[in-house]
């Protein structure tokens, strides 16, 4: 009973809501701006140069400093600055539907980089709340929750936005995007401040230099960072490779879809989902153990496939389960990084370990494509697997089982 009533709780919702509202706007100035500009004839290199738009969600710890020093005069520290973010986001997104690519893709560039900037004050703002919004047993759940808020987010965007593309013009998908995020503004100004009781920096100057300070006076801090960067590099070295991989061992572009996009979503958000309840059962750090060693051998499941070859049965077996440990797997590395923030500088320590976390994403899959094509695919995905075990191996020091997290 007290299971259920945590689930269908306010703040379970708001962090659904508010996730849907940061996923939203990421692919806008990806996958669905690179299709305007495409149909628009700009040229390849334009539209390749065009992903230094993303900067902003590398550096955001750069001013998270200012949200966590400055309280606004209307709705509180958390709740105003999001409501300044999200408007803020909405005009910007307007103003990009509003540019021509064609005839001035730099103007679209200007546009798109305000849209990304807000977009990654928005990330900062959400993240420091749902860290101070929930109890450290509901950190599991909630963090679930919000994975899921952003991958709907980011399905209504891309493939959303996309399929209407086909039905009406660019400048009206965008206008019907900048109204989606709608719901989130209602979320937030109906949604209550959390209560702050660790305060406040007293100086612009504690703001930036305490966090850091606070953080790395920890024992075992460094450990901390090392194991953030290895514990889904396995799984993220593997996904960089495995649209090649599939339709080098035989599967047609419709069953890639089909299979690994459509159903592997849903497969993504009922793993994060079941990962969330799980967390309230076992709580992070069991959670971390028990979803890391599904993420290694879910990985090694490609190289079972690359055995196989083709065949849609295991390919659906193989994407059902490594986008179900992957969906618990991410979830509880989320709720992870929260739970070790300082209530007092959530902002600033969330946005430097979510910054670091993306590392791996560019660092780690650069090599990839030659590892492949030098090793095989079946022992690429066997080197994938076994790379994960650094990162398990850490969570011996920095997470045991039987300890229990601090509020």
């Amino acid at each position: 009973m007290q299971m259920l009533k945590t689930i269908f709780s306010r703040r379970m919702f708001v962090s659904f809501s508010m996730g849907f509202s940061c996923g939203l706007p990421l692919l806008l100035t990806i996958t669905v701006l690179q299709a305007w500009m495409k149909e628009e004839g700009v040229d390849l290199t334009v539209i390749g140069i065009m992903s230094l738009v993303g900067l902003p969600y590398t550096v955001k710890f750069l001013w998270s400093p200012v949200m966590d020093r400055f309280t606004l005069p209307f709705l509180g520290r958390r709740r105003g600055w999001l409501l300044i973010a999200q408007i803020t986001l909405i005009c910007s997104i307007i103003c990009l539907g509003l540019t021509s690519p064609g005839k001035n893709p730099w103007m679209v560039a200007i546009a798109a980089m305000l849209v990304t900037f807000f977009s990654a004050s928005q990330d900062i703002v959400v993240d420091a709340y749902r860290r101070e919004d929930l109890s450290d047993a509901e950190l599991g759940l909630g963090s679930s929750l919000y994975v899921n808020g952003y991958r709907v987010g980011m399905l209504l965007a891309s493939g959303g936005g996309l399929i209407m593309a086909d039905h009406m013009s660019f400048q009206m998908v965008y206008l019907i995007m900048a109204a989606c995020m709608l719901p989130g503004v209602v979320t937030t100004m109906l949604t209550p401040e959390p209560v702050n009781s660790a305060g406040t920096p007293k100086s612009l100057k504690d703001a930036v230099l305490h966090p850091l300070i606070e953080y790395f006076s920890r024992e075992g801090a460094l450990w901390i960072l090392v194991f953030i960067l290895l514990y889904k590099i396995g799984d993220t070295m593997a996904s960089a490779m495995t649209i090649p991989f599939y339709l080098d061992i035989g599967f047609s572009k419709t069953e890639i879809g089909a299979i690994v996009k459509i159903f592997g979503f849903w497969a993504t958000i009922i793993g994060s989902l079941t990962g969330g309840i799980m967390m309230l059962r076992f709580g992070i750090n069991r959670s971390l153990w028990i979803f890391g060693f599904l993420q290694a051998i879910s990985t090694a499941g490609f190289a079972v496939l690359g055995l196989i070859g083709h065949s849609i049965p295991a390919l659906s077996c193989v994407i059902a389960f490594e986008n179900l440990s992957g969906g618990m797997g991410t979830a509880a590395y989320a709720a992870f990084m929260a739970s070790i923030t300082n209530k007092k500088f959530t902002a600033t320590q969330y946005a430097l370990l979510s910054s670091l976390m993306g590392i791996p994403r560019v660092i780690a899959s650069a090599p990839t494509g030659y590892l492949a094509k030098n090793m095989g695919w079946v022992s690429f995905f066997v080197f994938c697997t076994l790379i994960a075990i650094p990162g398990m191996l850490l969570l011996i020091k920095i997470a045991p089982p039987s300890r229990k997290l601090q509020a």
